[in-house]
């Protein structure tokens, strides 16, 4: 594990990053490999069904997710100031909680799939795929929760390379299934779902297992954890407005995607690619901020306060600059990268049209997720959610709704540029209130940067 305490925060940070985010690629390419074979080999209606179950999967699990990033930062606190006892406990009660989450969410919401999807107006030509897609995929909730929570576990303690190990032998089964399930068993959309959730289980046992022989302070025994409610209160404390942020978040994304399903499955098919390829590009920024947040947790737990100062200052140099390479990559190749998933025309060319106004805006996503990396890791969540929430539910719903109507699809893609202006805005004026700076977990005397 890595002690983020000592050292050059720059070289320190970016060691720590790069191993993230070559995991975040892989785990990705999940998604991507889903969407290349989908749209190639089953064809447009099936990409457009794959596209509009991811967000309200995302929005059934999102306030877990951020309820379970909590724990995490309590871990990291704890690790940062040698509380290796608590560290344990901390571990075990995170998982009773995802475990027990989980097992809720699958029980309830598959009943419910299909009124949510009516709900949203989903074209009835894609509603069969959606359904089954997304059934099966909450079928394996338990396993995907399970994964991520050990992923986070080994962040929170500062080791960055393990989970990018697990992630690709865990991508290129899925890679190898999706072939065999769908194009050679011809299974179709479940073939896909069948085989992400396959090689995710491999994931999560992978880690488990390492973990357990090899980790010095850390033991997994799933029918011997141990539940501590202070524990979890600290967790929800710190958790429940990420929560609620990711939940909100989620539902943005859901309401986007109704008002995107008016305009046709070609247009759905094409707002699945680009999103795609969108987050690709933000992911640095996005991985940038992450491990800041881990950096930001020890240093603030071991009263590094300074460190934390310069730390932010490294993660937003290197956001910025790859920002706005990738920037450059996505508006000159959008057709080249909208052809790798479909060969259909008309989404090729509604996805360039959204690629080429949202891709000069992410040096913008990239200075406020930096902002975001430092409130997190310092245990401050609730203002980011509110600056999230006003973004998304001021600015970019309302904007895309009612743009839509007089300008069309070009309306719903100029509201995300919008939203992330006004987050990063609010964000760095909060950020020189200092009073995030008062959060921590582990109680530190504080000096004014």
């Amino acid at each position: 594990m890595k002690d983020l305490t000592k050292g050059k925060e720059r070289n320190l940070i970016l060691k720590f990053a790069l191993p993230m985010l070559l995991g975040s690629v892989f785990q990705q390419l999940y998604n991507v490999v889903d969407s290349i074979i989908v749209g190639h080999y089953i064809g447009k209606d099936a990409l457009s069904a794959v596209g509009a179950s991811f967000p309200v999967f995302y929005a059934l699990i999102s306030l877990v997710i951020g309820l379970g990033s909590g724990a995490g930062i309590v871990i990291s606190q704890y690790y940062g100031a040698k509380q290796n006892d608590k560290v344990q406990i901390a571990v075990d009660t995170m998982y009773i909680f995802m475990f027990v989450s989980s097992l809720i969410i699958t029980f309830f919401w598959i009943i419910f799939i299909k009124d949510i999807f009516l709900l949203l107006k989903l074209p009835p030509e894609i509603m069969k795929d959606a359904e089954l897609y997304l059934t099966i995929t909450l079928g394996g909730l338990i396993i995907a929760f399970g994964y991520n929570g050990t992923a986070s576990i080994f962040r929170s303690l500062g080791d960055s390379k393990r989970p990018l190990y697990f992630m690709i032998i865990s991508t290129v089964t899925n890679i190898i299934l999706d072939l065999l399930f769908v194009v050679y068993f011809k299974w179709g959309i479940a073939g896909v779902a069948i085989g992400t959730v396959i090689s995710q289980a491999g994931a999560f046992a992978s880690a488990v297992i390492y973990i357990n022989r090899n980790h010095k302070i850390l033991k997994i025994r799933f029918l011997h954890l141990k539940f501590d409610k202070d524990i979890m209160f600290k967790s929800f404390r710190i958790g429940i407005p990420s929560g609620l942020q990711q939940l909100f978040v989620a539902l943005g994304m859901t309401a986007i995607l109704a008002i995107v399903n008016g305009f046709g499955t070609s247009v759905i098919a094409a707002y699945t690619v680009a999103g795609r390829i969108d987050f690709f590009a933000i992911m640095p920024a996005m991985i940038f901020a992450q491990a800041l947040t881990s950096f930001t947790g020890q240093n603030m737990g071991a009263g590094k306060i300074d460190r934390v100062k310069k730390g932010f200052r490294s993660v937003m140099i290197m956001s910025i600059t790859v920002s706005v390479v990738l920037s450059i990559i996505v508006i000159t190749g959008s057709r080249v990268l909208m052809k790798l998933f479909t060969p259909d025309e008309d989404v090729i060319t509604e996805g360039m049209h959204y690629l080429r106004i949202v891709a000069p805006s992410y040096v913008l996503f990239a200075i406020m997720f930096s902002f975001t990396g430092v409130f997190r890791g310092a245990g401050d969540t609730l203002i980011p959610m509110f600056i999230t929430l006003f973004s998304l539910w001021i600015i970019r719903v309302p904007f895309a709704y009612y743009l839509s109507a007089d300008y069309g699809t070009t309306g719903i893609w100029y509201s995300i540029p919008l939203a992330w202006s006004s987050g990063l805005l609010f964000s760095l004026i909060y950020y020189f209130t200092g009073r995030w700076k008062r959060k921590a977990v582990v109680k530190i005397p504080l000096t004014d940067f």
